[in-house]
Formats: C-alpha cells, sequence, structure tokens
C-alpha cells in the first residue's frame, strides 16, 4: 500500500472515533477511542506506550509513546479532540472521511487529526533504524477546551526531551511565536433600587462605565509600552466582548457583568496582567460603593516564542524553504516549551479549514509533510549531523 492510501486509511480510522471537547457538558466527550487506536498502532511499531490518565476525567487520557533513550530526542505532538460541530452545516456525515477533488472531509481532518498518520508514516520508515536518541510521539486531550492534558505534562514534567514539533495545521510553514489569552469577567454588585431616588441604590452599571474606561486605558498604556514587529497585529489587544447588566429601566442597576479578551504578546506576564488589571479597578468600589471581582473564565494560555538560535527552527526553515513566522492562534507550545525543549509548531493544512463545517486536508501537504517529518527524525533521532535535503 501506498503512503498516501495508508495515510488516507489511518485518517478514516481516527475521524470515525468522535472526541468532541467543549466547555459545554452537552457536547463533551472522551477521547480514549483515539488514544488507544495510536496506542495500538505504536506498540506495532515498536515503542513503549505510557497512558496517562487526566485526573478527574476518567475518559480522557494522554499519549506518550517512546522508542529509543537518551537525554535528547524528538517530540511529535498533536491532540486528540475536535470542535463541537452542527451536523446541519455539513454536506455529509463528518464522522466519515470522504475523499473529493484531491481533498479529504471529515471532522478533524486538518485540526488536528491528520497530523497523526503523517507522523506515523514516518516512523514506517525507520522501523528496522537504530535511533541515537528517543522519538516520542504525544497525543494529548482537551486542546480545543481547557488544555487539560498540556497542563498535565507541565505539571508532572513529562516527556523529556530536547526537541519538540506541534502538529497544528500551519500550511508546513514553520511557526515560533504566538500570542497568549486571557479572558477574564469583572461582576460588580451594586444595590437595585427605585430610579426615582439614586440615593438608595449604588448603580452597577454606572461602575461599570467607570471599570470600562480603566481598561481602555489600560489598552492605550499597554500598545504604548509592548510591541512586536512579527506580528501581523503587533501590539497586545484587549476587547470588550460582551456585557450584561440590570433589569429594567426605573430599577437602579444592581447587578453588572463584563466579559473581556486579552491577548499579551510574547514576554508579557498573565499574571503581572491580572494583578495590573485587580489594581486599577479596584478602588472604583470605594467611589461607587459597589463591590466589584475580577476571575478568569477559563485558564490562560501563556504567549510563546521560539529563539532564532534554536537547531530545529533552523532545521524546519531549511526543510520547508520558508521563514519562521507568527500565528495569531494559541496552541499547546508553551506547555512544551516550559518542559526545557525547544519547540516549534509545524504542520500540513490550513488554519482557515479549522473549526469550520466541512473541513478537509488537501493531500498534497501529505507526501512533502511525511518527507519533512522523516528528514527531522533521522537528525535529531537517528544521526548528529546538518541536513543536507529540502523540498525547495
Amino acid at each position: 500500500m501506498n503512503s498516501i492510501a495508508l495515510y488516507t486509511q489511518r485518517l478514516a480510522q481516527l475521524v470515525a472515533k468522535p472526541s468532541v471537547s467543549s466547555v459545554s457538558p452537552t457536547w463533551d466527550m472522551g477521547n480514549r477511542d483515539v488514544i488507544d487506536l495510536l496506542a495500538g498502532w505504536l506498540y506495532d511499531l515498536g515503542f513503549a506506550v505510557d497512558i496517562q490518565g487526566i485526573p478527574g476525567k476518567p475518559n480522557k487520557a494522554n499519549l506518550i509513546a517512546t522508542r529509543g533513550s537518551g537525554p535528547g530526542g524528538l517530540v511529535l505532538s498533536g491532540h486528540t479532540d475536535t470542535v463541537p460541530y452542527d451536523e446541519n452545516r455539513w454536506q455529509q456525515d463528518p464522522f466519515s472521511l470522504k475523499e473529493q477533488g484531491g481533498k479529504l472531509f471529515g471532522l478533524g481532518a486538518t485540526d488536528m487529526k491528520g497530523f497523526f498518520p503523517a507522523v506515523l508514516a514516518a516512523c514506517d520508515e525507520f522501523a528496522n533504524t537504530s535511533f541515537e536518541q528517543p522519538l516520542i510521539v504525544l497525543a494529548t486531550a482537551d486542546e480545543e477546551s481547557s488544555m487539560s492534558g498540556a497542563r498535565l505534562l507541565a505539571d508532572t514534567g513529562l516527556p523529556k526531551a530536547r526537541y519538540a514539533v506541534i502538529g497544528e495545521p500551519t500550511g508546513l510553514k514553520p511557526i515560533y511565536m504566538h500570542k497568549g489569552i486571557m479572558m477574564e469577567a469583572i461582576r460588580i454588585q451594586g444595590l437595585a433600587g427605585h430610579s426615582s431616588n439614586p440615593s438608595l441604590g449604588f448603580n452597577a452599571l454606572e461602575a461599570m462605565q467607570m471599570v470600562m474606561t480603566e481598561l481602555l486605558a489600560f489598552r492605550r498604556d499597554m500598545q504604548e509600552k509592548y510591541r512586536n514587529p512579527g506580528f501581523e497585529v503587533d501590539v497586545p489587544t484587549l476587547n470588550l466582548g460582551h456585557i450584561h447588566g440590570g433589569d429594567n429601566p426605573n430599577r437602579i442597576c444592581g447587578h453588572c457583568e463584563l466579559h473581556f479578551d486579552l491577548r499579551p504578546l510574547p514576554g508579557m506576564d498573565i499574571d503581572s496582567l491580572r494583578a495590573e488589571v485587580t489594581r486599577r479597578i479596584l478602588p472604583i468600589e470605594q467611589t461607587t460603593g459597589t463591590s466589584i471581582s475580577v476571575e478568569p473564565l477559563f485558564e490562560s494560555v501563556p504567549p510563546f516564542q521560539e529563539s532564532h538560535d534554536s537547531p530545529l527552527l533552523q532545521s524546519l526553515e531549511k526543510l520547508s524553504g520558508y521563514a519562521a513566522e507568527s500565528v495569531a492562534f494559541a496552541t499547546e507550545a508553551p506547555f512544551l516549551k516550559s518542559l526545557g525543549m525547544q519547540t516549534m509548531v509545524f504542520g500540513p493544512g490550513s488554519i482557515d479549514q479549522a473549526h469550520q463545517p466541512n473541513e478537509f486536508i488537501d493531500l498534497q501537504q501529505i507526501e512533502p509533510a511525511i518527507f519533512m517529518l522523516k528528514q527531522l527524525v533521522q537528525q535529531f533521532c537517528v544521526q548528529k549531523q546538518p541536513l543536507i535535503h529540502s523540498l525547495r
């Protein structure tokens, strides 16, 4: 069976196993069927398989599959979950892979179950080869929701290697940095009363107007202080995205809630940003007589940046023929980098297809992806010498 046919066969089996993760319990499901399928394939290829359960989530797990040993080595990493889907907007069964027009359609085909069959194809090439350093295939849970899988890896200090490639869909262009994500809720508790006499209460909407003014001033200060020309939007952003308060025009507003999104640049610390927001807005309590709280809507994702001196970055630039770029979306890269690994984001498929109905991966990207993954394994696991092959 040729590499494309085997790739398609494996991807069809992965797509057929639903693994939606979501903050909504209605949608959320486990990923163990996907993990077990990958574990079986990798075991047959001579990998030692470790299935790492996610605490409190009995139907979810990470997979750490290792072949070889040593202090260095390469991690090839992907997440096993997909986003929820609207079946009415799909022209086919989302869990049945369909080939049409040189594309493979299915939920997760590009984001990012499509990475694993390319990894397996590269592993097939080295079935009878001894490794000087380990090759580790990593499959994680919940990237599309809480990133609980990547967070568990960071907490446990596993896996151990020198280099890591996360196969998110980048069009086979190396990605060396992205912004972080903070999504926060500000809740103001005032005191309701009849609107004819403002002294009867404390207006939460008026207090929120002061909070919003302070947040916009904070945004201006951040954008004057921080800038990174490597991003299309080269400043940190802060978006006021949702607000709700009050229940009637003739009542003093007793409660108001605001949700905002903050995207910090590499080098900006999330804990420090959250502390600065709190420092700026809590004094408004005293002015307005209200109670104000700041709480994260989900655990934040730190910004990520890899050094241009990284051998992994330089190898991917040579292999792909593209200079390393930045992206607007967040990944598990900061968690793997926190384990001491040089980390890059690089994989087949387009992010434009991610989270879309009729998601697909273009077959033209598959053979180049397999070729470059084989070259990485050759360099970082089989031998120690500069890469001399590239596609361009």
